[in-house]
């Protein structure tokens, strides 16, 4: 090996140790390694910048434009809320997002699968007090499992397939020759994350700490006439037991609803009176169904959409302080709109605009941006702020984003179109049909899991460029040719480890003419290796880097290196088992 290649190889432990020792992102590492291989020239910029124009990269980038416009307009809630229900058993909740993503990553493309689920069931978990992180690496590794099963569930397959008739007169693979050793891969990793997931998938940003906060609100919701909701029961609409949420009572024409029981069944107009901390309140305000019961909202200039959930605090020299709320006008004073009110900790009891304004009541209120500046600085509030992360989803548009996500999907299985063209247009359409605005799509975007994958395909590109990866390789398989079943481990143990090295794709398109010369060598038939190549290029799960969706739910989840090993090593190693043992069986040399 080159001094080069030895030097790319020293820059890829010395980011591994990092990784694992210290609490440095891995954006920053993998940054800063392929910075020292440009400063110290080991290979020309232009070949450690590959990454950022690599079209894998940019079309992550694009999947989270796409997964932003099925957020905003609530589609992919929905089948979230459906598929998962209300599950408080951390264990159920992972089952229910493995089965049906392993099947669907089965049919599609597994990288918008997980691009798609990550802003929903981040906020599943939070809403459900369960931490994204015992149910975002389940999601990951089940695309990669069911990625597995056919030709087209993961571009590996497709490339290693492609170099299959380009290279040999085999001609192609069935669609599902792979499942007959996925599909037993796929039911190992099930079992395994039923019996193991709950217990070795660490806890990370838990979804409890958005519930400690001691200010209580009091809002009022309104039923919509003609929703889904009407006709269902408390139980069932999920309204009872909401984290960090109380409902109170129902007034129902005249009557008040008080000690709700969960089996009453909601009717239209139903005014539902709730208490409980800001997060819930504004999670409560995303509910299909439900409105705020103020008539107020529909008297401002503003599109709902465009206005922003606020906090202020009322100072002593307020022009409403001592009035009620809707005696005093407060909406065309400041052209926004109380939705709630909380007061040192006690229960409001009044409707909204009954409430009489006291110095130091915390206002929640419903207004336009420039609400914002214009009162920051204003005697009229101790303090103004914004909230976060509020946007109510654009229900009228989840048909159009449906029908985007699908146009991309079938423009893919067609052939029509790329995976990188399909989400670029996708992309694209988000943004034209208003599913999200730019500058939503902007905000998804998660800029430093791309800049982890440019790295590390800069990073696996020198170790390439530098002769390291092949020399490496064929060093390995050098010791497995006393016979084919030692070489055939040999072959997987050696895409393994360059697939988390590098990428999958070019730990595939790496080993496949060493297999290919290794099986004309022994005289036998080299589809069995063919077959473990795409099993060992795919199933990656023992680090973040092996695979682009291990890297997308790495930040989301607030992992460390160290728990993609914990959870994902023993997971490779029976994948392994399976392979090595049913290949031979089932494509015999």
């Amino acid at each position: 090996m080159t001094l080069a290649g030895w030097a790319v190889v020293a820059v890829i432990l010395l980011c591994l140790f990092l990784l694992i020792k210290t609490r440095i992102s891995a954006d920053v590492v993998f940054m800063s390694g392929l910075a020292i291989l440009i400063v110290s020239q080991v290979i020309p910029a232009s070949e450690a910048l590959v990454g950022f124009s690599n079209e894998g990269m940019l079309t992550v980038a694009s999947l989270y434009v796409v997964a932003a416009g099925m957020k905003e307009t609530g589609a992919i809630e929905y089948i979230v809320a459906k598929i998962i229900g209300r599950s408080k058993s951390i264990r159920r909740a992972q089952l229910r997002i493995m089965a049906p993503v392993m099947i669907v990553s089965a049919f599609l493309n597994n990288t918008p699968v997980v691009a798609s689920f990550i802003p929903a069931l981040e906020d599943w978990a939070r809403k459900n007090r369960i931490p994204a992180s015992k149910i975002l690496i389940p999601l990951s590794y089940a695309a990669i499992l069911g990625g597995t099963c056919t030709l087209i569930g993961t571009s590996t397959n497709l490339i290693v397939n492609g170099l299959l008739i380009e290279e040999t007169s085999y001609g192609s693979l069935g669609i599902f020759e792979p499942a007959y050793i996925g599909i037993p891969c796929a039911i190992a990793g099930f079992i395994y994350m039923f019996i193991f997931g709950r217990k070795l998938l660490p806890i990370r940003g838990s979804g409890f700490d958005s519930f400690k906060d001691p200010r209580e609100y009091t809002i009022e919701m309104l039923v919509d006439s003609g929703s889904s909701l009407v006709g269902q029961t408390i139980e069932e609409a999920g309204l009872r037991n909401l984290p960090g949420l109380f409902l109170v009572e129902i007034y129902r024409d005249d009557q008040i609803l008080a000690a709700v029981d969960p089996e009453i069944r909601l009717q239209g107009n139903d005014r539902l009176i709730f208490a409980g901390v800001v997060d819930s309140i504004v999670d409560l305000q995303q509910i299909k169904g439900l409105s705020p019961a103020t008539d107020q909202l529909f008297k401002l200039d503003s599109n709902r959409r465009e206005r922003l959930l606020m906090e202020a605090v009322v100072s002593p020299t307020h022009p409403v302080n001592g009035q009620t709320i809707k005696d005093g006008r407060f909406r065309n004073l400041y052209d926004a709109v109380v939705l709630a009110v909380a007061r040192n900790g006690e229960r409001v009891k009044e409707k909204v605009g009954d409430i009489r304004l006291k110095t130091g009541d915390t206002l929640l209120l419903e207004a336009h941006p420039n609400f914002l500046e214009q009162y920051r600085n204003s005697s009229d509030y101790y303090l103004v702020s914004g909230i976060s992360g509020y946007s109510r989803p654009n229900y009228e548009k989840s048909g159009v984003a449906w029908s985007i996500l699908g146009v991309m999907i079938g423009s893919v299985a067609v052939g029509l179109l790329t995976m990188f063209q399909a989400s670029f247009m996708a992309a694209g359409l988000m943004i034209l049909f208003n599913c999200c605005g730019s500058a939503d799509a902007k905000s998804y975007i998660d800029w430093s899991v791309l800049l982890v994958i440019a790295a590390t395909l800069g990073i696996g590109n020198a170790m390439q460029y530098t002769g390291a990866a092949e020399v490496l390789a064929t060093g390995f398989l050098s010791h497995v040719e006393s016979n084919p079943h030692l070489a055939l481990i040999g072959v997987y143990i050696s895409t393994w480890i360059l697939t988390e090295m590098i990428t999958n794709n070019a730990a595939a398109v790496l080993i496949f003419p060493i297999a290919i010369s290794i099986a004309a060598s022994f005289g036998v038939n080299y589809i069995p290796f063919v077959m473990t190549i795409m099993m060992a290029a795919s199933a990656s799960f023992s680090t973040p880097i092996g695979y682009q969706t291990n890297l997308m739910v790495y930040g989301p989840g607030g992992y460390k290196f160290t728990d993609f090993t914990k959870i994902g090593l023993p997971l490779n190693l029976i994948v392994a088992t399976i392979t090595i043992i049913l290949v031979p069986i089932i494509w015999p040399f």
